[in-house]
């Protein structure tokens, strides 16, 4: 670049305007839909007022993708469909086509290069997850293994349309819980405050942004030595793991004490009912990498009584309302312990230094 030529300057457009990469027949009927079936699992039947007709055909990947694998969707999606993609917020991806002779050898292909089609209608959607090892800089374990191990658990259940609403299932790999509320939840539980390498901190660590970070006021400055650093007040401290990435000195991950809770119930929906907060009911599972074999074993007695019991329509954490939790503990085979009892005394105090809640 010469240096009379000045550097191109970032666009600030915000949201890029997704019509232009449409599929024809969505962009020409934007807006103007009359109604939609679902032919199948995995195949969504749109007709347009105007009589047009597109069929949009979900198939499963995995969340972290190669660029081998995106160049083969991408393959699939320009020799049978009508090139025009799109992915879910669950790492699902789309393929629209407008005839329904193109549905059928689409299916095959994707079946046969190992994507699954499915997770339309009453079935076990994708489960969504965190980064894990891979970019997250807090992960006590990691949460797209978690998934892998138990999509290869629930395959047939993607396949299939035989729940009595969606499952949804998120893993997060720490307790800050970036994957969100769930019916069933995968998250790892610190469960002993963090290690502190005091002769580290001075030089790694900008204390007030670690300070500042502690949700719960639990973290202070301290002198070790002679050198700056922190403490950790381990009464008020509920082991989330915050301070780590600002300060890898204060060491969380533990590999006999970091372990596995699950959480259900929880939904981020207002349809038919209030959005809901997941509540424990697994709490101390070995976080036993790479199968991660007895969350598995848990989460599908989950999901076999649900299945049985639940009514139609019916999300886990209505169907939970209406059984009762001594039901669902009885139903499910699952010991109901201390952790379950919420004794946090803590909390009252982290309350009312919180500027949105005061009593």
């Amino acid at each position: 670049m010469s240096q009379a030529q000045a550097p191109r300057m970032p666009d600030e457009c915000g949201v890029p305007d997704p019509l232009p990469l449409m599929h024809p027949v969505m962009r020409e009927n934007f807006g103007k839909w009359d109604w939609h079936d679902r032919p199948r699992p995995g195949v969504l039947h749109h007709v347009a007022k105007s009589g047009d007709e597109i069929w949009t055909v979900k198939a499963g990947t995995q969340r972290q993708m190669d660029v081998y694998t995106v160049r083969k969707l991408c393959d699939i999606a320009d020799e049978y469909g009508d090139g025009h993609v799109r992915f879910t917020a669950r790492s699902n991806i789309e393929f629209m086509v407008d005839s329904e002779a193109k549905v059928q050898p689409l299916i095959d292909k994707l079946m046969d290069e190992g994507f699954p089609v499915g997770g339309t209608g009453n079935s076990i959607s994708m489960i969504s997850h965190t980064q894990g090892w891979l970019h997250c800089d807090i992960p006590g374990t990691d949460a797209s293994g978690v998934v892998k191990a138990l999509m290869d658990e629930l395959y047939q259940e993607f396949l299939r349309e035989e729940m009595p609403n969606r499952v949804k299932i998120t893993t997060s790999c720490c307790q800050i819980n970036c994957g969100g509320q769930g019916d069933i939840a995968i998250n790892v539980q610190h469960t002993k405050p963090p290690i502190i390498n005091h002769d580290l901190v001075a030089n790694m660590c900008e204390r007030p942004a670690v300070v500042a970070r502690c949700p719960v006021a639990a973290i202070r400055p301290a002198m070790v030595a002679g050198k700056p650093t922190l403490e950790v007040d381990e009464k008020k401290c509920i082991c989330c793991g915050a301070c780590y990435p600002p300060c890898p000195p204060m060491q969380i991950n533990d590999p006999v004490n970091s372990k596995l809770a699950i959480w259900v119930g929880g939904k981020h929906s207002s349809t038919r009912t209030k959005p809901t907060f997941h509540k424990l009911v697994v709490a101390g599972l070995p976080n036993n990498a790479p199968r991660w074999p007895e969350v598995a074993a848990v989460v599908k007695k989950i999901l076999k009584a649900y299945k049985e019991d639940g009514r139609p329509w019916e999300r886990m954490s209505e169907w939970i309302d209406r059984i009762g939790w001594p039901r669902f503990f009885e139903m499910t085979g699952l010991p109901f312990t201390k952790y379950h009892i919420e004794d946090w005394r803590g909390g009252r105090s982290a309350l009312n230094t919180s500027g949105h809640v005061h009593f």
